[in-house]
């Protein structure tokens, strides 16, 4: 163990290339793995750039994600304060087990298979409106944001009416250019909506996500709507980005699509693939140590932040032969573009259906899908911590 760590320095955030992370965070993993870092406040934390260093971190129950005890490691109006009422992703145990518990059984493999019938439908539906939009259209907009937003609200039992809300407000809580009084009122308005939707399946039972949580009993209102806020924004916020981002990926890789559209049976390690590549989380996860860890040979002191970076992680050439190579043949296993350990996404199983179904129905409708405007006019979710596009004109 040494306590003697390399020079701090910020966090990379400009690319070269929109589909490769910031090639000094490449250089950073390669030197050392687990690198001081410097917080936008001046405060001093740790960078983790390496894929068994990242796991060894997001296991590990000494390292806390208590919202109270974070900072990100970008500009951001962070409110260091105790987690909203039913915000799971923000706590430990035994607060995260009591709120995450109750919704386990319904997102495994099996309930999420069930659902299948049902995104393929909406993704049929989104086509067509596509078609009937006409060329150019923009995939964001058209595409890849309506269906998961679609899926999520019918799962969880939330008004389709109210998905404006939840993306107007979603974006601001995701950009780092948004100031302290935007994010405090968009958070305020999620939690108004879900609050009444709750409220009202009290009133009017429903057999949906939020109506049996309400009819568990064991939940207060605050927190089904918390859990239910949680959900809807990363069930919509995530997956459209990754649809948008994957097939401005397939697009501008032609070997890859071309092989893709030979062997269809190619499109599950594909989907792997393209979220190894992506890697959408582009500013963490953040975790802080509980008591003094040492990760790589590095000491990291209690109460010491660390930013776990997984596009970095997710092209570690110790894991993946060729990293930085997009080869939809490869196994993909073990990337961590879901995360890992208590805090692992979720809906997962539900992101790799509607990916799927997404992709296959794309490929299949429009043979001559392209982009309709050069690849560097693509406006670039720089500025977010989901990263992606803003919007994504195709035609075909």
């Amino acid at each position: 163990m040494t306590e003697t760590a390399p020079e701090p320095v910020a966090l990379p955030t400009a690319r070269n290339c929109p589909f490769d992370p910031p090639e000094e965070l490449a250089t950073l993993r390669d030197r050392t793995p687990v690198r001081r870092l410097t917080y936008p406040d001046g405060t001093l934390g740790w960078l983790v750039t390496g894929h068994a260093e990242a796991r060894s971190v997001l296991g590990n129950p000494l390292f806390s994600s208590r919202s109270e005890l974070q900072r990100l490691p970008v500009p951001y109006p962070w409110v260091a304060e105790p987690a909203a009422p039913g915000r799971f992703i923000s706590m430990d145990p035994p607060d995260h087990t009591r709120l995450r518990k109750p919704l386990a059984g319904l997102f495994t493999v099996r309930r999420m298979n069930r659902l299948l019938p049902r995104v393929a439908e909406i993704t049929r539906e989104r086509l067509d409106a596509m078609e009937a939009h006409g060329r150019p259209v923009d995939l964001l907009k058209h595409f890849a944001l309506p269906i998961p937003s679609l899926v999520i609200c019918e799962l969880l039992g939330v008004p389709y009416d109210e998905r404006q809300v939840f993306q107007d407000n979603a974006g601001v809580l995701m950009s780092t250019d948004s100031s302290v009084d935007q994010v405090v009122a968009a958070a305020a308005g999620i939690d108004e909506v879900m609050l009444r939707t709750v409220r009202r399946k009290r009133a009017e039972p429903a057999d949906d996500i939020l109506g049996g949580l309400v009819a568990d009993g064991e939940l207060t209102d605050e927190e089904i709507a918390g859990i239910g806020g949680l959900l809807l924004v990363a069930g919509h916020e995530t997956t459209a980005n990754m649809l948008t981002l994957g097939t401005f990926t397939l697009l501008s890789h032609p070997d890859q699509l071309t092989a893709l559209r030979s062997d269809p049976g190619l499109m599950d390690g594909a989907v792997e693939e393209l979220l190894r590549h992506g890697s959408i989380l582009q500013f963490g996860p953040t975790r802080a140590a509980l008591t003094d860890v040492e990760v790589a040979g590095q000491l990291i002191r209690a109460g010491e932040v660390v930013t776990v970076s997984l596009p970095a992680a997710n092209r570690d050439p110790r894991r993946f032969e060729r990293p930085e190579e997009l080869d939809i043949t490869r196994s993909a296993a073990g990337h961590l573009g879901f995360g890992h350990g208590l805090h692992q996404c979720l809906g997962q199983q539900l992101a790799r259906i509607e990916l799927r179904v997404g992709f296959t129905a794309l490929l299949d409708r429009f043979p001559g899908l392209r982009l309709a405007v050069p690849a560097d006019d693509v406006p670039l979710r720089s500025e977010m911590i989901v990263y992606g596009v803003h919007e994504l004109p195709v035609t075909w």
